[in-house]
């Protein structure tokens, strides 16, 4: 039976697309408290079915894929630019196509203004009111207001008007860095994207027996199992080989490992890539936010997805990859490569030396360049140490040289060594995992 959470989240994602809605009203028609309806509209906001702006209230929302991640909707730009929406509330919910800066004459502007559309101007009344007639929203920046005749105009048409204190130039670039950042969290692969609603999760309760676990291997081909309670939480996971001493009739919970690890559906896969090497295990559950049971990962799974991933066209770059921008690689006669390059204002701390956390990003980079050269695989870093820093000036040259140590089949030790005028400034020792393919 569903929880009075669970029973919320669905009479949310049953409500239309625009619906206003707030605690009292869902405590209301669902008989619960508002404690209860204000932590399963906080929920439903995590799983991205409703949206929350300020001086307007929570409005229900079109869930967005991770394909359409980088698409804003007009509430959340109202968000990202501190604004007021002064009419066309109604409308927050839409997503944005694009946005087009209104810095020159209307005949010219009008050319790219089109349905789904933000156009971002300052006090242009008639703008305001050909953009809205057709199709497209306003951002009006300066913080200056519009006319009640544009107002009404967006309340009937059902787009927003907004008003922002920053000035264009800077929503601009407050819009462009939103979807930038997006981009980047789009390229990170969680558990979610892995699981396939169409695949069937095969499980066993607690009370069945050995004999139903070796039942369900003929049928299913497979030999490792969750286990689940009542409430279908997952208690256990139960292989061939556990059930090996046991008899037909004993019940499968004694047979079975207690308290597995498990992630939700919001981990990443290189996180749980690197649970499984280091555990030494084949799948994990996959669990919801009320710890019940959704799916099943393999590692198989989870490596063919990474790699999948790695061939694909970068659209955002990490603080590690804008870091090590600007640094190149020189081979010697004995094989070994050191990479060169300059501290640049953005790499520096509080002092105007090289941060100690830029400095970890790039001794990181640096080694697993030098790993994947040596075999193919993904590598995840097991343990870092660093134990000598010296400080490093803005605009010093350094030299950051990793030699392996060891290379085995699923671990590898490389020793590095950062170099600034020829004196060592910071010394390092790594361990990575290899995930063999």
């Amino acid at each position: 039976m569903a929880t009075k959470h669970e029973q919320i989240i669905k009479f949310i994602e049953s409500l239309d697309v625009g619906h206003k809605i707030s605690v009292r009203q869902i405590a209301k028609e669902l008989s619960v408290s508002d404690g209860t309806a204000y932590r399963a509209i906080k929920e439903a906001e995590n799983q991205g079915l409703v949206n929350t702006i300020e001086r307007v209230g929570t409005v229900r929302i079109e869930k967005k894929h991770r394909t359409d991640i980088e698409r804003l909707t007009f509430a959340e730009v109202v968000n990202i630019v501190d604004g007021n929406v002064l009419g066309g509330k109604a409308g927050l919910h839409k997503t944005l196509n694009r946005f087009v800066i209104g810095a020159m004459k209307l005949e010219a502007m009008m050319r790219y203004v089109e349905p789904g559309n933000l156009l971002i101007v300052g006090n242009r009344d008639n703008v305001h009111r050909i953009s809205l007639e057709r199709g497209a929203a306003v951002l009006i920046t300066g913080g200056f207001d519009a006319t009640e005749v544009v107002k009404e105009l967006a309340d009937r048409l059902e787009l927003p008007v907004i008003s922002s204190s920053y000035d264009t130039f800077t929503v601009a670039s407050m819009i462009n860095r939103a979807i930038y950042d997006r981009l980047i969290k789009k390229d990170i692969l969680l558990v979610e994207d892995v699981l396939s609603p169409k695949n069937q999760v095969f499980y066993l309760n607690e009370s069945d027996s050995v004999a139903t676990f070796h039942k369900k291997v003929k049928e299913t081909g497979h030999s490792r199992f969750p286990v689940v309670d009542h409430n279908h939480r997952v208690v256990g996971i139960v292989t061939a080989k556990d059930v090996m001493r046991f008899k037909p009739n004993d019940p499968i919970e004694k047979a079975m490992t207690r308290n597995p690890i498990m992630v939700s559906t919001k981990t990443s896969l290189a996180s749980a890539a690197h649970e499984m090497v280091w555990e030494g295990i084949e799948i994990l559950p996959v669990i919801n936010e009320q710890k019940r049971l959704v799916g099943i990962i393999s590692r198989q799974d989870v490596i063919k997805s990474l790699q999948y991933n790695q061939k694909q066209p970068q659209v955002g770059e990490t603080i590690q990859e804008l870091s090590f921008r600007g640094f190149s690689e020189v081979s010697d006669k004995q094989g070994g490569i050191t990479f060169r390059g300059q501290v640049t204002p953005q790499m520096t701390d509080s002092l105007g030396t090289l941060s100690t956390g830029v400095l970890t990003s790039l001794i990181t980079e640096t080694s697993l360049r030098v790993l994947r050269r040596l075999r193919r695989g993904d590598l995840s870093v097991q343990n870092l140490s660093l134990f000598l820093l010296k400080p490093v000036q803005l605009e010093s040259a350094i030299e950051i040289i990793p030699r392996v140590l060891d290379l085995g089949r699923k671990q590898a030790k490389l020793d590095i060594e950062v170099l600034c005028e020829n004196q060592v400034v910071a010394k390092a020792l790594m361990m990575a995992h290899t995930i063999e393919r």
